[in-house]
């Protein structure tokens, strides 16, 4: 059974943070990729991930923070980009697919592999800075510091 597979067959509403981050933990970029490829289970993947942002959202840490944070994930081949946008205003984010005219205060661009790493977890948005994994436009700092707003599980 390959890592697609063990994605495919998930109920992701009884999958935990910690669960999740395990399993892409697991997977190797190609695996990931092959996820990306199937647009049905991309899309299934990218709404969990984007919806459980607003439920990990730490109000606390984020204080008065006000700032539009768009998300470009790449996609492979034929899967077209996906674009989420966060918005965190007033102690709360809520999360919207697709682009907005607003200005974001910063934008993160990166492929699928390298998305779901970062957001399990298991890949530090400085380090994939560094290493040209994900292109950020905007606010530096804002990008570098955004995985404290959230409540990230460790695998």
């Amino acid at each position: 059974m390959s890592g697609a597979d063990d994605i495919a067959g998930l109920d992701f509403a009884s999958v935990t943070p910690e669960e999740f981050a395990r399993l892409v933990k697991g997977l190797s970029a190609k695996e990931i990729n092959e996820i990306a490829r199937d647009a049905e289970l991309r899309g299934r993947v990218l709404k969990e991930v984007f919806g459980r942002m607003e439920r990990q959202f730490k109000p606390d840490v984020a204080g008065t923070l006000d700032a539009l944070i768009r998300w470009k994930v790449t996609g492979q081949g034929d899967t077209p980009e996906a674009v989420h946008e966060t918005r965190i205003a007033n102690g709360t984010c809520t999360v919207t697919e697709g682009r907005s005219n607003a200005e974001p205060r910063v934008t993160l661009v990166m492929g699928d592999a390298d998305f779901l790493k970062l957001v399990s977890g298991n890949s530090s948005p400085v380090t994939m800075f560094m290493m040209r994994k994900v292109k950020i436009a905007g606010d530096l700092a804002l990008a570098a510091g955004l995985t404290r707003y959230f409540d990230i599980p460790k695998a």
